[in-house]
C-alpha cells in the first residue's frame, strides 16, 4: 500500500488531497516534525533532505510535492495523458510551487507579483471553472491548494479577484479537500 508521509501543517495535505480525490488506498505516516522525526536515519533513506512529504509505494520513494502529484496523476489517473498535455500538467505544477507560492508567501515579492498572478487566474476562471476547462484535474490541486492557504495563513484581501475566490469556494467545497486541507491545514 502506497504510504505518504507528512507532519502537521505540512505541504503533504496537498498529497493527501489528490489521493482522496482519485480515492486510492493510502496509509498516511504522521511525522513528529518538533520532535525531528523527519530527520531521523529511517525517514532519510526515505528523503534524505529531511523534508514532507514523500510517499513509498511499493520499492519507489519519491519526495516534492509537485513531483508526487505529477507521479500519482501519470499512475493512477483514469485519462492517459499526450506528451503535450503532460507538458501542461507539469508547467502548472511547477508555477504553483515554484511561481504562485513564492509571489504569494515570500512578503518580498508579493507586493509586486501577487496581483500579477492573480489577475491572470482571475481571467482564467472567468471563463471557465478549472484551470484547464471544464474538467478538475491535478492541476487544480496543486494551484487550489496554494490558493486555499491564503485565507489560513495569510487573511489578505481578495475581493479584487471574485472568479479566484469563486474557484477557491468550490474547491473547498469539495469532499476530498474537506477530508485533507481543512482537516489538516
Amino acid at each position: 500500500m502506497l504510504k505518504l508521509y507528512g507532519g502537521t501543517r505540512s505541504r503533504a495535505s496537498i498529497v493527501h488531497w489528490y489521493l482522496e480525490e482519485l480515492g486510492i488506498p493510502y496509509e498516511f505516516v504522521k511525522l513528529d516534525m518538533q520532535a525531528g522525526e523527519h530527520l531521523q536515519p529511517e525517514y532519510l533513506v526515505i528523503n534524505p533532505v529531511g523534508k514532507v512529504p514523500a510517499i513509498v509505494d511499493g520499492d519507489f520513494k519519491l519526495w516534492e510535492s509537485g513531483a508526487i502529484l505529477l507521479y500519482l496523476a501519470d499512475k493512477y489517473s483514469k485519462t492517459p495523458l499526450s506528451p503535450e498535455e503532460r507538458a501542461v500538467f507539469s508547467q502548472w505544477v511547477l508555477f504553483a510551487n515554484a511561481t504562485l507560492g513564492p509571489g504569494i508567501f515570500v512578503e518580498a515579492s508579493r507586493e509586486r507579483e501577487m496581483p500579477r498572478l492573480l489577475t491572470l487566474l482571475n481571467e482564467i476562471f472567468s471563463k471557465q471553472p478549472f484551470l484547464l476547462g471544464n474538467k478538475f484535474t491535478v492541476v487544480d490541486v496543486a494551484v487550489g491548494s496554494i490558493l486555499n492557504y491564503i485565507p489560513i495563513l495569510l487573511k489578505l484581501d481578495l475581493s479584487s479577484y471574485p472568479a479566484v475566490l469563486n474557484y477557491m469556494k468550490q474547491l473547498s467545497e469539495r469532499p476530498a479537500f474537506q477530508k485533507s486541507i481543512s482537516g489538516r491545514a
